[in-house]
């Protein structure tokens, strides 16, 4: 078994959480810290220092990939983002309900009073 809980009664070894990056050292059989929602792995400090690099392969591999997705959408926007917002200009009907206007009302002009 690769991937623990907290509070199971697991036998020695290092469990690392990753999403606090905490590392628990088990010299005996013990219970891990934590709830149910806490997720341990059991991985040697070696297999740590190897899976670093190879991450950092494989995001240094889908670089490209991530910019080739960041250029479409942009286009994308570009190109559809006028005509939908001359659409959705058609269609509302005025209410901006994250816009206020604490002005009041403007008043109509008043031709001045002839004495």
């Amino acid at each position: 078994m690769f991937r623990y809980s907290g509070g199971e009664r697991v036998k020695r070894g290092t469990y690392w959480n990753f999403s606090t990056g905490k590392r628990i050292r088990i010299v005996n059989h013990d219970v891990l810290p934590g709830d149910s929602g806490t997720a341990y792995y059991k991985l040697s400090p070696i297999g740590i220092l190897v899976l670093g690099p190879l991450f950092g392969l494989l995001y240094a591999a889908m670089l490209p990939f991530i910019g080739l997705a960041m250029m479409a959408k942009m286009l994308g926007q570009k190109s559809f983002g006028r005509a939908a917002e001359t659409v959705g200009r058609g269609i509302s009907f005025g209410w901006r309900p994250g816009e206020a206007y604490l002005g009041g009302k403007k008043k109509k002009d008043r031709p001045e009073e002839k004495q």
